[in-house]
C-alpha cells in the first residue's frame, strides 16, 4: 500500500520526465544543428557553384564537338539508309563524361562532383547534341531533302503556236484530256510542266521521267532550254475550257521551271509518268519521286 507522499513523489517525477521529453521535442522542431543541418560555409558553397558552372561548360564544349564530328567526318561516310545509326554515337560519348572531368577538372571540383552531376550533365549532353545537329543538318550548313514540286503539274499541247493545258491540274496524282470530235489521238508535241522549290538552291537539281503505257515503258529527260526559249508561250497559254492558266511558279525566281517532252500523238488510254528528281545536296545525293497519271480521254469515254 502507497503513502500519499510516494505517490505525490512519483506524480512529480513524472511531470519532470513529460516536461523534459516536451523541451527536447521543441528543441527539434527549431533550425539549426538539432536538426541535423550542416552549418553553412561560404568557401565551400563558392568551390560547389563554381564546379557546377564548369561542368555545365565543358559538357557544352563536349557535346559540340562530338556533333561536329558527327556531322562532319561520319555522315559523309554513311548511307542515308542507315542515318539512324548516326544518333547513336553522340548518345554512346556520354559514358565519357566523367572521366573528361577526372582529366580536365581541378581536384577541388571533382572532389564537389556526385551522380547528380552525371545525371544533370548527361541530359546537358543530349540536348546540347539534338540542337546542334538540327542546326548543322539544315540549310545553310547541309542539304539533305531533294526539292519539291512548288505548286502543281500540267500537261500542255502545242497547237497552232500556242500552248493548251488540260482542263485539270494533277493536285491528285491525274489528270484528263479528252477528245473531241473524231480524233483518235492526242496531237501535236505534248509537255509536261511544273516547278521545283528548294530550300537552298533553285536550279541545282535533274529531272528522269519514265513514260509507261500501252506502247512500253521510255525513259525521257528534261529540256533545259524549253521553258527559257518559250516563256511567254508558257506564260500566256490557255485551257481548253478557256478558264485561268495554272500558276506553275508561285515563287518566282526562286522555283526551278521543269519542262518534259512526253511526245506526240499520244494514244487514248492512262499514260504512268514517274518522275524522279535529283540532286547533289550536301553531304548526300538526295532523291525524290512522284508517280503520276494522265488520261487520254475519246469523245465516248466518260470522265469517272
Amino acid at each position: 500500500m502507497v503513502d500519499l507522499k510516494t505517490a505525490m513523489a512519483a506524480a512529480q517525477a513524472e511531470q519532470r520526465k513529460k516536461a523534459a521529453s516536451s523541451m527536447e521535442e521543441k528543441k527539434k522542431r527549431r533550425s539549426g544543428p538539432d536538426l541535423g543541418i550542416e552549418p553553412f560555409d561560404p568557401v565551400k558553397y563558392v568551390t560547389k557553384e563554381r564546379a557546377e558552372t564548369a561542368s555545365m561548360w565543358l559538357v557544352i564544349a563536349y557535346a559540340i564537338i562530338i556533333t561536329m564530328v558527327m556531322r562532319y567526318l561520319l555522315m559523309p561516310g554513311t548511307d542515308r539508309n542507315n542515318a539512324d545509326i548516326l544518333y547513336m554515337f553522340p548518345l554512346v560519348m556520354i559514358i565519357l563524361i566523367p572521366q573528361i572531368h577526372r582529366m580536365v577538372m581541378p581536384k577541388k571540383f571533382v572532389e564537389v562532383y556526385g551522380k547528380g552531376t552525371w545525371f544533370k550533365a548527361s541530359f546537358l549532353h543530349t540536348f546540347t547534341f539534338l540542337s546542334v545537329a538540327f542546326l548543322l543538318t539544315n540549310p545553310p550548313f547541309a542539304d539533305v531533302v531533294a526539292p519539291q514540286v512548288s505548286s502543281t503539274w500540267v500537261i500542255g499541247v502545242e497547237q497552232d503556236g500556242e500552248i493548251v493545258y488540260s482542263n485539270d491540274s494533277g493536285r491528285g496524282g491525274v489528270t484528263h484530256w479528252q477528245l473531241t470530235g473524231s480524233d483518235t489521238v492526242l496531237e501535236g508535241p505534248i509537255w509536261l510542266f511544273f516547278g521545283l522549290a528548294d530550300n537552298v538552291n533553285s536550279d541545282g537539281a535533274t529531272v528522269e521521267v519514265t513514260l509507261k503505257n500501252n506502247d512500253g515503258e521510255e525513259t525521257l529527260s528534261m529540256d533545259d532550254m524549253y521553258w527559257e526559249s518559250n516563256s511567254d508561250a508558257i506564260v500566256n497559254g490557255k485551257r481548253i475550257d478557256n478558264s485561268s492558266i495554272p500558276n506553275l511558279l508561285p515563287h518566282g525566281d526562286l522555283d526551278q521551271p521543269v519542262a518534259v517532252s512526253l511526245g506526240s500523238n499520244l494514244a487514248p488510254g492512262t499514260h504512268t509518268i514517274e518522275v524522279k528528281i535529283i540532286e547533289d545536296g550536301n553531304p548526300w545525293k538526295n532523291t525524290r519521286t512522284y508517280t503520276w497519271k494522265f488520261e487520254v480521254l475519246t469523245s465516248q469515254t466518260l470522265i469517272q
